[in-house]
């Protein structure tokens, strides 16, 4: 199954539809309600399946479909075609995360053969490595649910290590509007790189600031928020005042950190700088356009989600990323979340990523041990009840 899903070549500009319409069929096979939700362009779609009981608190399984591109990385192999070698299989997205995507779909015939007490849902989703866009149409979607979920299990890539906390993130992007002059009049015009590169520099000692004086969180690595520009561009020769400069930058915020509070500092700064351009050209300006934001994940010790993980793994653990993933949508759209999948992020977008087919065994036996949670008869038949109990009384 993993072999098949890494076949699909899902990166995040192309559609997702092949692998979505396989999954939809195998997963109907299986005697699942499948239901899909759509982009603008119909092109990328994201599916939602339940087996089990349609009326009852049930989990989730999710994981994204698409993966990172592989222009420009020396490949040893074929990255759409998977390869096993020396207890490894290679192939982009064997980490991220088309591992446990390819686990779930491989035993859902086993999910369909047990006597569910409670529904187990699978949730694919698009477009996450380009800001987690498309699940939060499926998690939308969810009030189709004559029930909410009582819970959910994100797989991605943790050496099956329980994830109980990670960081935000929120993408901005900066445009600085000019006015083009010959650089030797530079006084008549509005040099937009110049003034860009300001504002990078304040996000710059933004950054020191907060690795010298905190908040800080032992948790994660690195201890505190962080800010960081991705790109910048603008001017088109060294003797003509640049009219225009764009960049971006984000922050990966703390969850107990006040995001709101940096980019208003931000905001503040660009602001200052906006009277001297408007005396030299009214037509000047600073845009910083915030175009995605997704929230940070904070588990409470007795959340029901991590109770289930640690149960599942036999671990004590909880532990904290810095990555961000659709766990903290799931968790902000009050289904209690946890991430918890075979592989490791270290192995993630690079060339030649790989998972380790021991981190495949492992992952099966979570799964296998989950079957014995939502089982009637299974090995934890009331692991689940005060969950359900508890959904179901907030519902009515």
């Amino acid at each position: 199954m993993i072999e098949r899903l890494v076949g699909f070549d899902t990166t995040s500009a192309n559609s997702n539809l092949n692998l979505i319409v396989f999954a939809a069929e195998w997963l109907e096979s299986c005697g699942a309600r499948v239901r899909l939700t759509h982009d603008e362009t119909s092109q990328k779609a994201n599916l939602f399946a339940t087996l089990g009981p349609y009326d009852k608190a049930g989990v989730i399984l999710s994981g994204h479909t698409d993966v990172v591109p592989v222009d420009g990385q020396a490949w040893s192999s074929d990255p759409f075609r998977l390869e096993e070698r020396s207890g490894r299989l290679f192939g982009r997205g064997t980490a991220d995360m088309k591992g446990f995507l390819g686990l779930c779909l491989a035993l859902a015939p086993d999910f369909a053969a047990r006597d569910l007490a409670v529904p187990v849902h699978f949730a694919l989703s698009y477009d996450e490595e380009i800001g987690c866009v498309g699940v939060r149409r499926l998690i939308k979607d969810l009030d189709h649910l004559p029930v909410k979920p009582a819970l959910c299990l994100v797989g991605e890539p943790t050496g099956m290590a329980v994830i109980g906390g990670h960081k935000g993130k929120r993408s901005v992007r900066g445009t600085v509007l000019g006015k083009q002059g010959h650089s030797a009049l530079n006084h008549r015009g509005v040099n937009a790189v110049e003034i860009a590169a300001e504002i990078v520099a304040f996000l710059r000692g933004l950054q020191r600031r907060l690795r010298e004086q905190g908040p800080f969180d032992a948790g994660f690595d690195p201890p505190y928020s962080t800010i960081h520009v991705g790109s910048i561009s603008g001017g088109t020769a060294l003797n003509i005042v640049p009219a225009s400069c764009r960049f971006e930058f984000e922050i990966r915020d703390l969850p107990e950190d006040d995001s709101d509070a940096l980019m208003a500092e931000i905001r503040a700064f660009a602001v200052s700088l906006v009277p001297e351009m408007l005396a030299v050209d009214e037509a000047s300006g600073i845009l910083l356009d915030e175009y995605n934001s997704t929230n940070g994940l904070v588990c409470r010790a007795d959340d029901p989600a991590v109770r289930l993980a640690l149960t599942l793994t036999g671990s004590e653990t909880v532990q904290k990323v810095a990555y961000t993933t659709e766990a903290g949508l799931f968790a902000s759209a009050g289904i209690p979340s946890v991430v918890c999948g075979p592989g490791h992020i270290a192995q993630a977008h690079k060339p030649d990523e790989f998972i380790e087919i021991e981190q495949i065994r492992l992952g099966e036996a979570f799964l296998r041990r989950l079957m014995d949670a939502v089982d009637a008869g299974g090995a934890f038949p009331g692991l689940l009840k005060s969950e359900r109990e508890g959904v179901a009384s907030d519902a009515e």
